[in-house]
């Protein structure tokens, strides 16, 4: 019998900040209290983050997984002793795949909370033939195996560390989900297109380029690119800078340089609404 919550609890984990639903007829559960949920993984224990949301009825085809429990201090301490299991197992694993020969580098291993399932976290180039691999862990752990294959943004957020703004890596601190950078975010901030300086320690492209794209893509509305040619006061000139912050630019031609405010090359635009 398909069973009905009056509930939908808000739950993070500890390696991410996004918040997941699950269901739940415990009128008690409040903020910062630990429960245990059942997730696709497994049982898993989470955090409450934000009060309950309370339905008359939830709709019976929203599929939605369990609050199983508050959290014991039994639930609590198992979660400590898988954390040390979870190391253990890691170099039993990074020990097997020195063994067969293969070409992943594993990144972390997790257990859930009743040790029914180790999860194997790792990066490679291609995919991996992993087969012979799982067949001994599974000889080895008497549980279930997952080996999940992630990119070089997920290492970054997993693995953690600063940028080079000096703060704690954006992926690692509060990022649940990456969009999509390219070098036209850094065409629009007109940076200097080295790849190695924009590129954080993913090796892709910083995300904090994304931030401010739409702004300066509004700001920039209306301007000529780069190396066009304007004239001025009768004169042919070439842009060859501009700072849409200072809303100044940089013209120039054999004879003469300019460096000139927006409001002067282009009065057309009204630049105090920028």
């Amino acid at each position: 019998m398909e069973k009905k919550y009056t509930q939908i609890a808000f739950v993070s984990f500890s390696e991410s900040s996004k918040l997941y639903s699950f269901g739940t007829n415990d009128e008690t559960l409040k903020v910062n209290d630990q429960v245990v949920v059942e997730t696709v993984r497994g049982l898993e224990v989470g955090t409450i983050m934000k009060e309950n949301q309370v339905f008359e009825d939830i709709p019976s085809d929203i599929e939605i997984k369990p609050v199983i429990r508050k959290a014991t201090q039994k639930d609590l301490q198992d979660v400590e002793d898988n954390k040390i299991a979870a190391q253990a197992a890691l170099k039993v694993c990074e020990e097997a795949v020195s063994a067969h020969g293969l070409d992943m580098h594993l990144i972390e291993a997790e257990y859930t909370l009743d040790r029914s399932k180790i999860i194997f976290v790792y990066v490679a180039d291609d995919r991996v033939d992993f087969r012979e691999l799982l067949k001994d862990l599974a000889t080895k752990f008497k549980c279930r195996i997952e080996l999940r294959q992630i990119g070089p943004r997920n290492k970054a957020k997993i693995v953690g560390g600063l940028g080079t703004c000096g703060m704690e890596t954006c992926c690692s601190r509060f990022l649940n989900d990456f969009d999509v950078v390219s070098i036209n975010m850094a065409k629009n901030q007109l940076l200097a297109l080295n790849v190695q300086k924009l590129s954080g320690q993913c090796g892709k492209l910083m995300c904090c380029l994304k931030y401010e794209d739409a702004q300066y893509k509004e700001m920039r509305e209306g301007l000529p690119k780069l190396n066009s040619q304007i004239e001025y006061k009768g004169n042919r000139y070439r842009v060859t800078s501009m700072n849409v912050l200072l809303k100044q630019a940089k013209i120039e031609n054999k004879e003469d340089v300019q460096f000139l405010d927006f409001s002067e090359l282009w009065p057309e635009i009204d630049w105090t609404k920028r």
